[in-house]
This record gives structure tokens, C-alpha cells and sequence, in this order.
């Protein structure tokens, strides 16, 4: 009976220290494996097989990226500005056995890193700067973390400032300054219309001005062309009516030469008719003195007669 149950006992002693020798590594997670307190390997995740005594699991490590929470803390600025700031830091471990054993606490190092670096990063640099500068600051914050946590397997893939906070007085000058700036570029804009408003004014009336001036020049360019053209219809007219006269002329002096004194009479006769029916149709004249001998007129209508006998007869 007694050597059955010690039977027993060592089975299930081997038994645990058999089970103590199986390690089932999660997705994500990397183990170190020490032998006799060194550190021997890591495990990958999955189905691994320690030697019973001999080796045991050292560190469980987190092989995911993660977040730090960097808690809220006061900075002095380059221009004495004390402004109070808080961010997070995200990293990623790539060698399980330098973040066990090259560095204690791997949580705090790189929160302790992260802070002072903040505060030497964003203490060179000026209220404004700090204000508007804020993706300069993460990049130089990243690169001086990440070039620190290297040599602890450690890689930093991202540091973001959260929140700036400056004092409450002055956040109220900053919002005087922001309101008389905006009120600043009112008044630019406004006195930028109003001169855009003048220009295209005068613009305008000198364009009308162009206009009138061309009108008035197309006028008398027209006018002038019209006056041109009326004093050559006018030459044109009094040239005919000369050449009109120069042939009647002719014509008379023909008949003068051919018909003697009744051609004479008769030139005078008409003459003298046409001077009488001006007198007469004038339309200021009531009566007409004719200081005229009757035998002139009748002389001179005989001499038509005889010319136009004669002429007839030919």
C-alpha cells in the first residue's frame, strides 16, 4: 500500500514538472526563457517545451505597439511664458530581451525620457512658436525619444502634444491681440474695396470721357465730310449753271450774229419780262410804280414777234 502511493506521488510530481515544461506563447507577446537565472532565448508565439528545472520563463513581454499617457506638467517657456502641457507617446517593442534586461521599468524610463525632453524641447522656443509650431515639436520630440529608447529594443513611432495651456491672464491678452488683429484686417479690407471701388470709378469715367471725345470726333469727321461733300454738289452745281450760262451766252451771241437787232430785242425783251415778274410776285409790293414809256415795251415785244416770223419761216 505505501509503495503504491508513493507510486503515485512521483507521477504527479512528473507530471508538474512536465506541465511546468510546456509554455503556449499568445499572439502578440514574446517570452524570455532564463537557465538558472541567465537568459537563454525568447519565445516566439505558439507550442514551446522548456527543461523542466533548468529553465523557467523570465519576462513576458508585449510585442504590440502601445500608448503612454504623459501626464500633465508646467514648462517655461523661451520668453518666460509658464504654460502647462500633457501628450502621449506611442512605441513598439522589437527586442523582448533588451526591453527585460538592458533597462528597469521600460514604462517609466521612456515617461521620464518623454518629459524632460518636452521640457527642453518646448523651453528653447518662444509662447508663439510653441502655439503654431506644434508638428515641429512632435517631430523633434520623436527623433531625440526615439534615437534614447534604441538601445532598449525600443522603438518610438509617434509622440503627439495633446494640450497647451497658458495662464488665464494670458490667454485674455492673446485674445485682445487676436481681436485687434482681426479688426486690423477689416479696416485693410475695407479700404482696400473702397480704393478698388475709386479705381474702377475712374476707370470708368475715363472711359466714358474716351467715348464722348471719340463720338464727338466721329461728328465732326462726318460733319466736315457732309460740309465737303455739300461744297462739291455746290461747285458741282454752280459749275453747271456757269456752263449753262456760258452756252446760253454762246447761243445768244450766235443768234445775235445771225439775227442782228430783232436777236438784240429779244434778249433784252426777256430780260426785262423776268425783271417785271420778280417785282411783281414779291409779296411786300401792293402797288407798282412803272416809270416806264409804254413804246419801249411794245417795241421791244414787236422785235420778238419779227424774230420769231422770221425764225419760223426758215
Amino acid at each position: 500500500m505505501e509503495i503504491t502511493i508513493f507510486t503515485i506521488v512521483i507521477v504527479v510530481l512528473a507530471v508538474i514538472i512536465l506541465m511546468r515544461g510546456v509554455v503556449i506563447v499568445p499572439q502578440g507577446y514574446q517570452y524570455t526563457v532564463e537557465r538558472f537565472g541567465k537568459y537563454v532565448k525568447s519565445l516566439e508565439p505558439g507550442f514551446s517545451v522548456l527543461v523542466p528545472v533548468m529553465e523557467q520563463v523570465g519576462r513576458r513581454v508585449n510585442m504590440m505597439e502601445q500608448v503612454l499617457d504623459v501626464p500633465s506638467q508646467e514648462v517655461i517657456t523661451k520668453d518666460n511664458a509658464l504654460v502647462k502641457v500633457d501628450g502621449v507617446v506611442f512605441y513598439q517593442v522589437l527586442n523582448a530581451a533588451k526591453a527585460s534586461y538592458e533597462v528597469s521599468g521600460l514604462k517609466n524610463a521612456i515617461m521620464a525620457l518623454t518629459q524632460t525632453n518636452i521640457r527642453t524641447v518646448m523651453g528653447s522656443l518662444d509662447l508663439d512658436e510653441l502655439l503654431s509650431k506644434r508638428d515641429e515639436i512632435n517631430a523633434r520630440l520623436l527623433a531625440v525619444v526615439d534615437e534614447a529608447t534604441e538601445p532598449w529594443g525600443v522603438k518610438v513611432t509617434r509622440i503627439e502634444i495633446k494640450d497647451i495651456t497658458p495662464p488665464a491672464d494670458l490667454v485674455e491678452s492673446m485674445g485682445r491681440q487676436m481681436k485687434a488683429e482681426r479688426d486690423k484686417r477689416a479696416l485693410v479690407l475695407e479700404a482696400e474695396g473702397a480704393k478698388q471701388s475709386a479705381v474702377l470709378r475712374a476707370e470708368g469715367a475715363r472711359q466714358a470721357a474716351i467715348l464722348e471725345a471719340e463720338g464727338k470726333r466721329q461728328a465732326q469727321i462726318l460733319e466736315a465730310e457732309a460740309s465737303k461733300q455739300a461744297a462739291f454738289l455746290a461747285a458741282e452745281a454752280r459749275e453747271r449753271q456757269a456752263e449753262a450760262e456760258a452756252r446760253a451766252t454762246n447761243l445768244v451771241s450766235d443768234a445775235i450774229a445771225k439775227g442782228g437787232v430783232q436777236a438784240i430785242n429779244y434778249f433784252v425783251a426777256t430780260r426785262y419780262t423776268e425783271a417785271l415778274e420778280k417785282m411783281a410776285s414779291a409779296g411786300n409790293h401792293k402797288i407798282i410804280m412803272m416809270p416806264l414809256e409804254a413804246s419801249n415795251v411794245i417795241g421791244a415785244l414787236g422785235g420778238i414777234a419779227k424774230l420769231a416770223q422770221e425764225t419760223f419761216k426758215e
